[in-house]
């Protein structure tokens, strides 16, 4: 047998269901009003607290009900910072891309290409470099190289941008770690005895990232992979180089090289 309800307690929920339809009625419409200025404030305002997901919300409304308004540009470059700090490297780089293209102009063109080196300097060195700065060059390079030249790019069109002196000084480091990423795999070839790759990976440390400490290491490796391809005269001039200019390196002095406490946390060479 089918029961129905009371009546009372059927429009009850008939009108508990209206009061829910009104109440998202009402809260859609209270959006609806609100101003271009306001909703772009919203969205400073949450990133200054640190709430980047609210933020990001902010300003994809904000370009979605006011696609053409005075937020817009700024809107877009501000959602890639959001993005950024939220650890969304392919939104924010989507979302840079797209401004820079459409906005080639734009007078914060400069910070769309330090913003782009920055995603991409992170996706290299973001946690693991926290925890193990010296082992960042373990790993693949390709975020590295591209923020390399995010940065380069930055330095070459806008030398004199507020954001340049950073971009430098993360360049030295970029350039540090690229080099002895390549001598990382230039040791790895002379443990397999593959000479000629060794030190092709020397020579390519010497000519394309002069002048940086791994300059050294890169000799190094250069002396050992001539002496494997039994070529004398040429792994004593290159001996002779290491000498002259690095006179203390363990290599030619014949000390000892300490590991650090850190070197046995990371067991993996």
């Amino acid at each position: 047998m089918i029961k129905y309800l009371p009546s009372r307690l059927g429009g009850l929920a008939l009108l508990l269901f209206i009061l829910i339809l009104s109440g998202c009625g009402s809260k859609g419409d209270a959006m609806d009003h609100i101003s271009a200025d306001e909703l772009y404030q919203d969205a400073k305002a949450a990133v200054v607290g640190g709430n980047y997901s609210r933020a990001a919300t902010l300003y994809k409304q904000l370009q979605s009900r006011f696609p053409f308004g005075r937020y817009t540009e700024q809107a877009q470059l501000e959602l890639a910072f959001a993005q950024y700090k939220l650890r969304e490297p392919n939104k924010a780089m989507a979302t840079l891309e797209r401004f820079v293209k459409t906005y080639p102009a734009h007078q914060n063109i400069d910070y769309a290409l330090y913003l782009k080196g920055l995603v991409n300097y992170e996706s290299n060195y973001g946690f693991l470099a926290r925890i193990f700065p010296s082992r960042v060059r373990d790993r693949d390079q390709q975020g590295a190289r591209q923020a390399f030249t995010d940065f380069n790019e930055l330095l070459r069109r806008f030398p004199d941008s507020q954001y340049a002196p950073d971009a430098r000084q993360r360049m030295v480091f970029l350039k540090s770690n690229l080099a002895g990423y390549e001598i990382k795999v230039a040791e790895y070839y002379l443990r397999r005895k593959a000479f000629i790759a060794a030190a092709n990976r020397a020579r390519y440390v010497l000519e394309t990232y002069p002048k940086t400490p791994e300059t050294a290491s890169a000799l190094t490796v250069l002396h050992k992979a001539y002496i494997g391809l039994e070529m004398p005269a040429l792994a004593d001039s290159t001996m002779q180089v290491l000498a002259l200019n690095f006179p203390n390196e363990p290599y030619v002095s014949g000390k000892k090289v300490r590991r650090s406490i850190g070197s046995y946390l990371w067991p993996f060479d």
